[in-house]
């Protein structure tokens, strides 16, 4: 290859990993899904990436990865930014978001890998990195918990050291959901946050029936109570909401959290740089919040929020929902790229995103 000629995309794989998670999420999520992605260029150079979906559509994901992406990113230059651009034209056709997007950050991880390691940097210090670390808050997928079960999972947030916890809420009766964020506080005391995540589980005059049981509770935010779709609904919800609106996980493209945004329907956003297509089309939405002045807490996946978080110009939160990491679920061959002690995250300090990925070993993607 000439001197100075940018190198080319020469191939794309994809592997499937699906494991089983150490705490079940409940019945309809007892495992997740890592779809493993390599990009190799035509100067010999690697990136390493991956698509998450801890339920719906891997296959699917994997299939899009294979018969259309890797056909069409083949011969193009290894440049994260402007290959995003190209392949959000090219995969629009199949929808705006969701598998599309989830399927381009397995191609979006791998080459910012790719430019991260030919930098002879990680991702973090390739953006800039402008934050020393970032606090962790304990999360849970914790509705189907009992009460006693519950309790003990916030006495080992506290004892890990976390001033900031969240749980799920959306019982039947808002009673339950009353009497477990009672339990809860109580374990935390007055001074740390409680945050609470409904999944979509009510509607409008539910969430207000709620918010009179549980604003009482020193809420520092409820999380998507509603459709996520339901921008109407969720404008109105705001207007009147006593405690702070988050949401994001389901929004997949910079236009939906534009409308969410500029309609003051929403006080913190929580993309999920997955679900949105990888890194570059993160970083424009976090910089679309900022002139907007809304907070932006990336959503789960700590490993990877976590160094993103590391480069944003506001401080942030980055979710760990308890014992879900790729380290703790065993799909890495080598160490985790963040270190989480105290409740601070902090860089491991390894090339490009630093995730060394286990090799399939059976048909069913089971490391």
């Amino acid at each position: 290859m000439a001197a100075g000629t940018p190198p080319r995309i020469t191939r794309l794989s994809s592997r499937l990993l699906t494991v089983p998670l150490l705490r079940s999420w409940g019945a309809e999520a007892p495992e997740n899904h890592v779809i493993v992605t390599e990009i190799h260029t035509d100067d010999g150079g690697v990136g390493h990436g991956f698509s998450w979906t801890p339920t719906i559509g891997p296959q699917a994901v994997k299939a899009l990865l294979d018969f259309d992406v890797a056909p069409f990113i083949t011969g193009l230059e290894a440049k994260a930014e402007t290959v995003w651009d190209q392949l959000w034209k090219r995969l629009h056709e199949a929808g705006g978001g969701g598998l599309t997007t989830i399927a381009m950050a397995g191609v979006d991880l791998a080459l910012w890998d790719l430019q991260a390691r030919r930098a002879g940097t990680s991702v973090t210090g390739l953006l800039g990195q402008r934050q020393e670390s970032v606090e962790v808050y304990g999360s849970g997928v914790n509705l189907h918990y009992s009460l006693e079960e519950l309790v003990t999972q916030a006495e080992r947030w506290v004892a890990a050291g976390h001033q900031a916890v969240k749980i799920k809420v959306g019982k039947p009766d808002i009673r339950e959901d009353a009497e477990r964020v009672a339990a809860v506080r109580k374990v935390l005391g007055p001074d740390r946050k409680l945050m609470v995540d409904a999944n979509q589980r009510w509607d409008l005059p539910t969430t207000f029936r709620a918010l009179d049981v549980l604003g009482g509770f020193g809420l520092e935010w409820l999380e998507e109570p509603l459709r996520a779709d339901d921008l109407w609904a969720y404008r109105r919800l705001r207007r009147h909401s006593p405690v702070p609106i988050a949401l994001g996980e389901n929004l997949h493209t910079i236009y939906r959290f534009r409308d969410f945004i500029e309609a003051g329907a929403v006080d913190i956003i929580q993309p999920n740089i997955v679900r949105v297509g990888g890194i570059t089309p993160f970083r424009r939405i976090v910089e679309l919040a900022r002139t907007h002045s809304i907070r932006v807490l990336p959503h789960v996946l700590p490993e990877l929020s976590g160094q993103l978080a590391l480069t944003m110009a506001e401080p942030a939160l980055v979710e760990d929902v308890e014992d879900a990491s790729f380290e703790q679920l065993g799909v890495l061959n080598s160490p985790s790229p963040v270190r989480v002690s105290n409740s601070r995250l902090t860089l491991a300090g390894r090339p490009g995103l630093g995730f060394d990925f286990c090799a399939r070993s059976s048909e069913h993607g089971r490391p």
